[in-house]
């Protein structure tokens, strides 16, 4: 993960001229919940921070024993709570059958991935991280001070994590019984939902967590870039995008032909490389550089240069074929701005296809010269970029709200690693190297980021309910990337768009003084079940008991309620939505003003333009009326709403769908 990286890159650093670093000025008292595959607990990253007080008197959690997990020797005022689940997983998969699979019994980390999820959330400050030497600085999660509790409900099946329902939500139940305050879960279906929420267990856990006040954060899935994939999307929980950071690991390449061409790549290169250039189509069948294409014939000491721009093969495929013909390192030719370093069992250089062309028309006997990599800050131009794997809006079973809700970092994310987990093991079976910190990307890496933050929040505000603090993160996030252009998108080279990463960039600086917010309870939850058709028995089944589920006796339309994001589907006609936002910022007086960025073909007008504020009124209501300008048959156009006094940005997203024709479908 990148969290010797990240956290600077959002703002939040460990500088103390200008007095105590906001990380290290909240957080002590928050209790974080991971739903993960467990805790590698000698990682540094959960040793106890200088002066820790002591554990909070509220907290009703323990630390189970078992397999290699002694409470009384893992367990500290950091790692405070560590709990595991096997009922659901083995009625599915059986019992732990552990010389089929690595696994351990107890709440230690078999997979790797709890471990890295954890530490990046509130993992304890640990100098000199990195991974082979790259990426090294200061590790620590978002909120250092803050506790973690951990909930194992995710286990080794070939070297992959699989999640059983049943575990998650008696992991839920344990975790609000225990006095948990955020719950960090990334974890969810690999494609969408055919489930209702009444039927899915990760929805209900995080309503009843919402009734309590707790936050939910989820990742978003890492089916992209194809639109409509995003999972874990209940309105009552933060979804969370991955993005990409300024921190990058330029690798030299050297042609030594008459011009002396130097390329640049992305790569972990150690040491000098240098042998004579092998293309593929000399060595692959059709060029194509996979296990089955390759024609027998070695390539020992030599660089091979395969393409992997068409589509059909990854780098993952490359690098394997490399391996098996013996090449000393690899060039693998990706599309423009898809080439991201990487760890791999030989020396690998991913590079853009325009250059890749270019020493792929090389002579044939060009010996290569490849030099070590280089960590590098703010070297990327475009950063934040959203990430390719990352899954994409708009929601399929709840569409009337934005999904994702938000960005955060989950490109090569440098975390806590349990050293006994060989790092490629699930790529590369026959992998067998050690190291304590590894980079991870996916919108697992980035769920977690938001976690950290929302700690913070907490302690900073801790009557803030999860719906303002969802809020404050969404309306204060950043639209543009380091350069002030819009954020891109790996891969293609279009601007992102809502779907890709919801309000935007996570900001958390901005988020602890967001100026306004919108607030939300379970009744406008309820409201929008009742809109979905549910009934009162299928709602029933969804909140907690002491809760009325009564539906409303006048009909609320969803884009009424009073979410961060507007979004109107199926826009016909000039249509008017509220929405309420109350003043937190620190003046009881203050004057808010009004700028709209209108979606294409759509008139948007708000009123009142002002919003006027005092000791005696901190809500005020104003309405947003839409008029389509346009005929569509249903195409989505982004806008935004924005509310300014002078100093704070409020920030709302605007997606509307125009969908004013008629197409004749009879025969």
């Amino acid at each position: 993960m990148h969290t010797t990286r990240s956290w600077d890159f959002m703002g939040l650093t460990l500088d103390q001229s200008e007095g105590t670093p906001l990380q290290l000025a909240y957080g002590d008292d928050i209790i974080v919940g991971v739903f993960d595959s467990g805790i590698w607990p000698e990682s540094p990253s959960f040793k106890e921070e200088p002066r820790m007080g002591p554990i909070p008197k509220h907290w009703k959690g323990e630390c189970v024993a078992g397999e290699e997990f002694n409470p009384k020797k893992h367990c500290n005022k950091k790692l405070i709570g560590a709990r595991y689940y096997l009922r659901g997983f083995e009625k599915e998969f059986g019992k732990i059958n552990k010389t089929k699979n690595f696994e351990y019994v107890s709440p230690r980390d078999a997979v790797g991935h709890g471990t890295h999820t954890a530490s990046t959330a509130v993992g304890s400050r640990v100098k000199n991280a990195s991974l082979y030497g790259f990426a090294r600085g200061i590790a620590r999660g978002g909120a250092p001070r803050a506790r973690l509790a951990v909930y194992k409900v995710c286990w080794n099946v070939s070297h992959e994590a699989k999640c059983r329902e049943e575990d998650v939500l008696a992991a839920f139940n344990d975790a609000l019984c225990d006095g948990v305050h955020i719950i960090s879960a990334s974890i969810g279906r690999s494609r969408p939902p055919l489930q209702e929420f009444f039927a899915s267990d990760f929805d209900i856990g995080s309503f009843h967590a919402m009734q309590l006040g707790v936050s939910v954060i989820f990742s978003a899935g890492n089916s992209g870039p194809d639109p409509g994939l995003v999972v874990n999307v209940n309105p009552w929980s933060i979804c969370v995008a991955s993005s990409t950071m300024d921190r990058t690991f330029p690798t030299k390449i050297l042609l030594d032909d008459d011009d002396s061409r130097y390329f640049t790549g992305e790569g972990l290169i150690r040491n000098h490389i240098s042998g004579k250039l092998a293309k593929a189509i000399d060595y692959f069948k059709g060029g194509s550089c996979t296990e089955k294409a390759w024609n027998n014939t070695y390539v020992s000491g030599m660089v091979l240069v395969c393409f992997v721009a068409d589509g059909g093969l990854d780098c993952e495929d490359a690098e394997y074929a490399a391996y098996l013909a013996d090449a000393s390192a690899l060039i693998c030719v990706q599309p423009l701005t898809r080439p991201v370093a990487a760890l791999s069992i030989i020396p690998v250089v991913r590079m853009d296809v325009i250059q890749g062309t270019k020493i792929y028309r090389s002579a044939d006997d060009i010996t290569v010269r490849i030099f070590p990599s280089e960590t590098a800050f703010k070297s990327s131009p475009a950063a934040p970029v959203v990430s390719e794997f990352s899954s994409r809006g708009p929601s399929s079973i709840s569409p009337d709200f934005l999904k994702p809700d938000i960005s955060a970092p989950g490109s090569n994310v440098l975390a806590a690693w349990p050293p006994r987990i060989p790092p490629l093991i699930s790529i590369f079976e026959f992998d067998n190297s050690s190291v304590a910190w590894k980079f991870d990307s996916g919108t697992s890496m980035a769920c977690p980021h938001v976690s950290g933050v929302v700690a913070l929040l907490k302690s900073a505000h801790p009557l803030w309910s999860p719906a303002a603090i969802r809020s404050a993160i969404m309306t204060t996030a950043y639209n543009a990337d380091i350069t002030g252009e819009a954020i891109s998108v790996e891969g293609t080279t279009k601007s992102a768009d809502p779907f890709d990463i919801g309000a935007g960039h996570i900001n958390p600086v901005k988020a602890l003084d967001p100026g306004l917010i919108y607030d939300m309870t379970a009744k406008d939850y309820i409201v929008f079940l009742c809109n979905i058709n549910y009934t009162d028995e299928q709602i029933r089944s969804l909140v907690m008991t002491d809760t009325c589920t009564r539906c409303p006796s006048k009909y609320q339309p969803n884009w009424n309620i009073n979410y961060p994001s507007i979004t109107v589907l199926n826009l016909k006609q000039e249509t008017t939505i509220k929405r309420t936002v109350r003043n937190v910022g620190h003046k009881k007086t203050t004057i808010y003003f009004v700028s709209i960025v209108n979606p294409n073909g759509v008139e948007v007008m708000v009123w009142p333009e002002i919003l006027i504020f005092s000791a005696f009124r901190e809500e005020i209501t104003y309405f947003v009326t839409l008029k389509p300008l346009k005929n569509s048959g249903g195409r989505y156009d982004f806008g935004s709403i924005t509310w300014s006094d002078g100093f704070h940005r409020v920030r709302s997203p605007l997606v509307v769908q125009v969908n004013n024709t008629m197409n004749d479908l009879s025969i």
